[in-house]
């Protein structure tokens, strides 16, 4: 049995509350991510904190990548899955296409091959986790007092729609998402009407002392608050009120060559002159963005991630601005960050289940979504034009023949401890890149080498429900963030109406914050990639313990001058753990290549024979958007291209030609 300080109860780390958590608080080492390891550590504790209930959004126990999700795969890539998986049975069943796995790009690939091809197709959809979606998960939670309370866990939101191609805007359409509607779900003045500003937490381990300090429009109104010694705070405040021309007598083309050839962090202590607790007070500032804190990203880059320092360097005409989920000015987006479902791009994915299995989620138009619960019975029945399997790890693709002259492609896939196999007439892996080359052996070494080259960043988003937003009110707040810390900070959640479902009104009502990590634990000059490979290790043996002592321990820390007491005040706290989270996009320093060269996602997406490509890791860019448009993308490889059809964007992201954009 646990024991816990004295410390640990004032937190309420002994408390009873609904938790989502990692093996129950066992940390996952390098050993036990194997299958065999695996097989021996069930979950104990009570029934509600159990796998296997029939609800995966209201599911306790391990969110997000979960052991049942990639132990076969772990198995796999370490060469012992096949010594012990037996002869494959034979299930007879014979498919147009068969999707290897079930998030956005896989369940658009489904809905686009159906329509491409005249709506009769037979279609097989093989998902390795309990739930559909992807990282788009919904989370729910049911409040003390009886209220339902949706969150995302993962995939946000369906940002910038001014830049999605015609192929995500006719899709959207089709599924009857329109995104015009959304400007009166989501209520921009939430936090305004009631007062409420952003805030940042100084922890007393990186800056002397405890506070919160509630941002002003104005620098110097706030940051001579803060516990920032007396140069950084004079620093700070030129850099956000006042920024110089730290370039002076160079050329705007000198100037920009420089900004993406230096990191944020050394620009601000090399060129600025800056004190370096300035780093330290941005340096996970880009973390959600890039998958990359500013010792690792370029000032150029920092410049597009709305980063203050660029005002008055004369860099030209500057991207359209709008306000970012943090609150501050972004130079990457002009549309407003308005365009969420209360679960998240969730949302989207239930959209396009309702568009390819009607009976599994009953209804019509948007406003049913967030309230509406899907029957998982439905997913997967006999007969069905569409199916879609859960709990199915793929772990061999391969043609009937060779793939220039085959006519069809078996599919191996391991359920329930059983190695099955089903026919197809085309493949689309919407699986992550890497996982891949571990699938077929078709592949030359250049497609390989492109395909590993996606090397995931790790992330962990997490819901708290709390059972009232009082202390925030007190505070005048409705975030804050709290720099180099364990988590980014906390937000309450976006307050998005849609139908039946309303958001929270008084300060008395239940609201979930929203608390975000990634992972990075390499030093200064590591790149990217190994960072996430750094992180990805570090994030399978933290314990949620761990996670729940920071979380309890940051916010009774930050909101003690409103009143929250977070023994009392936590009432749920769902963690959802994506070792392999947003698809890598690339950047400098690290990508030499980048903006202007080739692209290895060029390589990797390559069809071959009956199989083709999706997933966001095809475009480098880690949105809902690239995903739909690498399914389209795919779908065409198998189908063929048709003028009729509509454009599908063939890019990773915004246009390349403008620096500090990705």
């Amino acid at each position: 049995m646990t024991q816990h300080s004295s410390r640990d109860k004032a937190l309420g780390m002994d408390r009873a509350i609904s938790r989502r958590d990692f093996l129950n608080g066992v940390a996952l080492t390098a050993g036990a991510l194997s299958a065999g390891a695996l097989g021996g550590m069930g979950f104990s504790g009570s029934p509600a904190r159990a796998e296997g209930t029939a609800y995966p959004p209201g599911l306790t126990g391990l969110r997000g990548h979960n052991p049942n999700s990639f132990s076969v795969m772990h198995a796999v890539r370490d060469g012992t899955f096949w010594d012990k998986a037996g002869a494959p049975e034979a299930s007879g069943e014979t498919y147009d296409l068969v999707v290897v796995g079930g998030g956005i790009s896989g369940l658009a690939a489904a809905y686009l091959y159906r329509q491409q091809s005249g709506g009769k197709a037979k279609v097989l959809i093989l998902e390795n986790h309990d739930d559909f979606g992807g990282h788009a998960r919904r989370n729910e939670f049911t409040a003390s007092n009886g209220r339902k309370i949706i969150g995302y866990g993962g995939s946000q939101s369906l940002q910038t729609p001014s830049y999605f191609s015609a192929a995500v805007k006719q899709l959207l359409a089709d599924i009857a998402v329109d995104t015009e509607k959304f400007k009166t779900y989501y209520d921009q003045d939430w936090g305004k009407k009631r007062g409420l500003g952003a805030g940042t937490f100084f922890r007393k381990e990186l800056f002397g002392a405890d506070a919160l300090v509630k941002e002003e429009e104005k620098a110097a109104d706030w940051v001579p608050k803060s516990p920032l010694n007396d140069k950084a705070k004079r620093d700070l405040i030129e850099l956000i009120d006042a920024p110089r021309d730290y370039l002076p007598g160079k050329t705007r083309e000198e100037k920009l060559k420089t900004l993406s050839e230096t990191t944020y962090a050394k620009f601000l202590t090399d060129i600025c002159g800056y004190d370096p607790q300035l780093v330290t007070y941005f340096q996970n500032s880009t973390e959600g963005y890039f998958g990359m804190g500013i010792d690792g990203t370029t000032a150029a880059d920092a410049w597009g991630n709305w980063n203050p320092g660029f005002g008055g360097m004369d860099l030209g005409e500057t991207p359209h601005r709008s306000m970012s989920p943090s609150g501050r000015l972004a130079l990457t987006d002009p549309d407003p960050y308005i365009f969420h479902f209360p679960d998240g791009n969730a949302g989207v994915a239930r959209s396009l289940v309702r568009a390819l299995i009607p009976d599994a989620l009953p209804g019509q138009g948007m406003e049913s979504l967030a309230l509406a619960a899907v029957d998982y019975g439905k997913l997967d029945q006999d007969g069905a034009p569409v199916r879609l399997r859960l709990n199915s790890s793929v772990v061999k693709v391969a043609h009937d023949g060779s793939p220039d002259s085959a006519k069809s492609v078996t599919v191996t896939y391991s359920a329930d401890g059983k190695l099955k196999t089903v026919a197809a007439g085309h493949v689309v892996l919407a699986c992550w890149h890497r996982v891949i080359p571990y699938l077929t052996t078709e592949l030359g070494k250049e497609q390989v080498e492109a395909l590993n080259d996606q090397q995931k960043v790790p992330l962990i988003y997490t819901n708290v429900l709390i059972r009232n937003w009082e202390a925030f009110a007190k505070l005048g707040i409705s975030r804050f963030e709290a720099p180099s810390s364990f988590w980014h900070g906390a937000s309450i959640d976006f307050p998005v109406s849609m139908g039946d479902y309303k958001f929270a009104d008084t300060p008395s009502d239940p609201v979930l914050l929203h608390l975000s990590k990634v992972p990075l634990t390499g030093e200064a000059g590591v790149s990217t990639r190994d960072q996430c490979l750094a992180g990805r290790r570090y994030l399978t043996q933290l314990t949620f313990e761990e996670m729940e002592r920071e979380i309890r321990d940051m916010l009774g820390r930050a909101l003690a001058g409103g009143g929250f007491d977070p023994a009392r005040d936590v009432e749920a706290i769902t963690a959802n753990r994506w070792s392999h989270g947003y698809a890598y996009e690339y950047m400098r320093p690290w990508d030499q290549y980048w903006p202007d060269g080739a692209l290895p996602i060029e390589t990797a997406r390559k069809s071959w024979g009956r199989i083709a490509i999706a997933n966001a890791d095809a475009g480098a860019y880690a949105y809902a958007h690239s995903a739909i448009d690498q399914a389209s993308r795919a779908v065409r490889d198998l189908l063929g291209h048709s003028d009729n059809l509509p454009a599908y964007a063939d890019f990773p992201g915004p246009p390349r030609d403008k620096i500090g954009l990705k």
